[in-house]
């Protein structure tokens, strides 16, 4: 099948969800978000949304979730019932069901958010005077919002190694974060290069090469070569 009838099917595909996306939202009430993606645009990949617990807005990013399921590509598989918070602290339960066209290849993702914060606060009260009451699991953090950049930037702060500076880190150190962030889905993202760059302050001449670099090494045994910033690249 040629590319255009591809991408002619998915576009069907994801006309026929904008219903669904709605229906979803309605049934559970305002305490439900029901997002539809389109990942062949990640920069603006929301084309669907109902409900309001995230923000989310038509033409806006993708979350750290969308991009990791991204970066894995065809092997991308449906995450189902899984808590994270929003950066207010509004606790979620969500879900995000991969899209596949006739080949499948992964195009998009189906995502609902449900806000549990009122349910997460009574289960804790009702602990408590059950005298039954632990510590609370602390879900990760998620970033949503209709700018990728602010996205690519907060995974990019909550990553281990940016406790140090880039002089700081060996180069064992700078590979493996560049590695992490590419399986991310950080550089599927358009100008996310020049973004890591400068937040690194590094050229976009060594960002590049230590990514380029990150994906070839194939482990622990891979030959290290020269140093990026020491043969052409520029700190």
């Amino acid at each position: 099948m040629s590319e255009t009838a591809l991408d002619a099917e998915r576009n069907s595909v994801l006309a026929a969800l904008r219903p669904v996306v709605d229906g979803i939202a309605a049934t559970f009430g305002p305490v439900c978000e029901v997002v539809l993606h389109d990942y062949r645009r990640p920069e603006r990949s929301v084309v669907a949304v109902a409900g309001s617990v995230t923000g989310r807005t038509v033409g806006g990013a993708m979350s750290e979730i969308g991009m990791r399921v991204l970066a894995r590509g065809d092997e991308a598989r449906d995450e189902l019932n899984y808590v994270t918070r929003t950066g207010d602290g509004t606790l979620l339960k969500s879900s995000t069901m991969v899209l596949r066209d006739s080949t499948g290849a992964v195009f998009g993702a189906l995502c609902v958010n449900l806000d549990v914060t009122a349910v997460d606060r009574a289960q804790a009260l009702l602990g408590a005077l059950a005298g039954a009451a632990g510590a609370p699991a602390d879900p990760p953090a998620t970033t949503f919002g209709d700018d990728i950049d602010a996205v690519v930037d907060a995974i990019l702060d909550a990553h281990p190694l940016r406790d140090r500076s880039w002089a700081a880190l060996d180069r064992a150190q700078r590979l493996a974060l560049f590695r992490d962030l590419d399986g991310r889905g950080v550089f599927a993202v358009r100008r996310s290069v020049e973004q890591v760059a400068a937040r690194l302050g590094i050229s976009r001449a060594s960002a590049y090469n230590y990514l380029s670099r990150a994906r070839a090494a194939t482990g622990p045994a891979a030959s290290p070569g020269p140093d990026p910033d020491t043969a052409g690249g520029h700190a």
